[in-house]
């Protein structure tokens, strides 16, 4: 278990907070000072903050400070996804507030529930019980195939995403923002860019796409091995299911950043699905009986985190990173990616 670290509010990273104890006074009822704030370390995007104020406390989310790539850190994308879901058997943290206002605090920001849970980084989870990995596990394919099985319209979500196909868009973007923070020369993301677009399968019908499915954005139960709250919806959408699955997939294939990962970990012994077992209660709670052309969708998302994390690093270089770690990413890119590229050639898909 990682335990849940703050610290002081970083350099770089202070607000009036003056002008934030008055627009949450303004907006949230019984709201009562004074306010004091802390920051969350972690969240290698959107900068993260505790709240408390009288005898409650909130969680603000907030676009980091600096130039911002195009379309990323769309915190009122996140507020909107969670207050839609509200009600549905989806857990999310209460809503209370997004300012879309720069002039508050600098950058768009929301306020949402502090939700009480456990925060679990290594996908090992070496502090719990096989049973307890194993419930983990089995939940985060059940909450998964729940989330995908909400009506975007019965939400309120029907325009949520764009139209066309969804991997044609994401693999688009995902291009765009890799080159706009390329730092070095890795020819296995060139391949892959001229790969992927060429080997998209048939897309399955539209449903919400979290994005960043996985066990670090989950919030565990206090003492029971469920999922209390689903986080970090910065890169929900419109699109296919499937590509969540790949997401959470990909790291039975690919080493984890920092940590001991599941590519190499005797699963069974530990208690944790296999990757046939989750995609098989995936399925089961989806209502699907079959899935083609499996292996793209997980070297789509070996890509896609190479892209991603290739921006983390870059905006560590730049000094206005959302945590001190993004600085040691630095291979990440490059190992994520030449794995995937070597998951194609071993497939002799190319």
């Amino acid at each position: 278990m990682s335990d849940v670290k703050l610290t002081p509010v970083r350099s770089g990273h202070e607000f009036d907070q003056a002008a934030l104890e008055a627009f949450l006074a303004s907006s949230i009822d019984d709201y009562q000072g004074p306010l004091q704030v802390t920051q969350f370390e972690g969240g290698q995007s959107n900068p993260t903050f505790l709240l408390e104020s009288g005898n409650r406390s909130y969680v603000l989310r907030k676009q980091p400070p600096g130039e911002l790539l195009p379309s990323a850190h769309q915190v009122d994308r996140e507020y909107r996804v969670m207050h839609a879901l509200a009600g549905t058997d989806v857990p999310v943290p209460k809503m209370y507030c997004l300012c879309e206002d720069a002039a508050v605090i600098g950058t768009k920001f929301y306020v949402m529930e502090m939700v009480q849970g456990r925060l679990f980084t290594e996908a090992l989870l070496p502090t719990l019980t096989p049973a307890e990995r194993r419930s983990i596990y089995l939940d985060l394919a059940r909450v998964m195939a729940r989330l995908h099985s909400v009506d975007p319209a019965a939400v309120g979500l029907s325009e949520f995403g764009r139209p066309g196909n969804y991997y044609e868009r994401q693999i688009g973007r995902w291009t765009k923002q890799y080159l706009a923070s390329k730092t070095e020369q890795i020819d296995a993301m060139d391949k892959l860019m001229e790969w992927l677009p060429a080997n998209i399968p048939e897309q399955s019908r539209s449903v919400i796409v979290h994005g960043d499915f996985r066990l670090g954005n989950m919030l565990i139960h206090p003492s029971e091995p469920k999922i209390a709250a689903v986080l970090d919806w910065e890169l929900s959408t419109l699109g296919d299911g499937l590509a969540d699955l790949g997401y959470l997939c990909q790291d039975y294939h690919a080493d984890a950043y920092f940590s001991a990962g599941l590519s190499s970990a005797d699963l069974p012994e530990l208690g944790i699905p296999t990757e046939e077992e989750f995609v098989a209660e995936y399925c089961r709670h989806a209502g699907i009986s079959k899935i083609d052309n499996w292996p793209f969708y997980v070297i789509y998302n070996m890509f896609r985190s190479a892209g991603i994390i290739q921006g983390v690093y870059k905006r560590g270089l730049d000094g206005n990173a959302s945590s001190s770690k993004a600085i040691e990413y630095k291979e990440v890119a490059r190992i994520r990616s030449e794995r995937a590229w070597r998951m194609v050639e071993d497939l002799k898909l190319a």
